[in-house]
């Protein structure tokens, strides 16, 4: 039982950062139909910045345990890298998907050596400094403290997410530009800025995102590309576009990832991947996508 509780509180605290990261790439997609492998790079440099960020924090005298908000506040802040990002792939909105790709990828590239020249080639943490949370018990089960409010967030954060698209002014002329990109123009939806908007929210679930993973994780070079073959794997699963489908998802693949690296560490991507293939044979479109007409 052990065993069993501490896959669950794991995979659901991977699934949880993973499907901010999703959240991101779906929402990009869904409105732009870009496909952002950038959406790594977003992920790492939110945690490279989430450092240095608490490191400041904590060297101007600010009580440990305010570590938390600090993250966030980093992540956000990011955000405003979203729209210098998003003027440069307008260039390729009306282009072939693989030209998309390439600078998507390309940009990758140039996030990796920007994280080399400012933070070093190695490995960087914050340490214990999750532990200043504490830990709560349950029975003879006890879990992070950390951990648990990481989770809370995703979850009022996925709960938002659904209220803004689904109850707000902005988030109905979001989904209509989404599916008919042409009739909002003609309406006088300002389809650029809604754009840039659209990016630079997508932008910031990625950062924060790698915010809140770096009390438990160390910030390397490897998380863009590590973080890309998991976020591929949950839009693959939940469905390319789907919200639901992001969530879904990333438990599925938090899940996954926290059992085999308990019982067989060297079957962690092999595992995820087999889910996929099924998904793909079994339903193509994803457990929530629309299939292609």
């Amino acid at each position: 039982m052990t065993s069993f509780f501490d896959i669950l509180l794991g995979g659901v605290f991977h699934a949880a950062v993973l499907f901010l990261v999703a959240a991101g790439l779906q929402l990009v997609f869904g409105v732009q139909k870009i496909v952002n492998l950038a959406c790594g790079s977003f992920y790492a440099l939110g945690a490279y910045f989430g450092i240095s960020s608490v490191n400041w924090a904590l060297a101007a005298g600010l009580p440990p345990w305010m570590f938390l908000p600090v993250l966030i506040v980093s992540g956000i802040v990011l955000g405003a890298i979203g729209p210098a990002i998003e003027a440069l792939l307008r260039t390729v909105y009306a282009r072939d998907e693989a030209f998309q790709l390439l600078l998507t990828f390309a940009l990758v590239l140039m996030f990796q050596d920007a994280l080399r020249f400012f933070w070093g080639a190695n490995p960087q943490q914050l340490g214990n400094l999750a532990t200043e949370y504490g830990r709560l018990s349950i029975g003879a089960f006890s879990v992070s403290t950390y951990n648990l409010l990481v989770i809370a967030a995703s979850i009022l954060i996925a709960l938002g997410i659904g209220a803004f698209l689904q109850r707000t002014r902005f988030g109905r002329i979001l989904r209509a530009t989404a599916e008919n990109r042409e009739m909002s123009q003609a309406l006088g939806v300002n389809v650029r800025w809604m754009y840039t908007s659209v990016f630079t929210l997508g932008t910031i679930l990625g950062t924060v995102g790698g915010a809140l993973v770096v009390p438990t994780a160390a910030a390397s070079l490897d998380m863009p590309v590590e973080l890309v073959v998991e976020a591929f794997a949950v839009v693959v699963i939940g469905g390319l576009g789907s919200m639901r489908g992001a969530l879904v998802g990333a438990l599925i693949v938090g899940l996954m990832r926290a059992a085999a690296i308990t019982f067989y560490a060297e079957l962690e991507i092999l595992a995820i991947y087999l889910v996929v293939i099924v998904v793909l044979i079994a339903r193509p479109a994803g457990l929530f996508g629309k299939p292609i007409e």
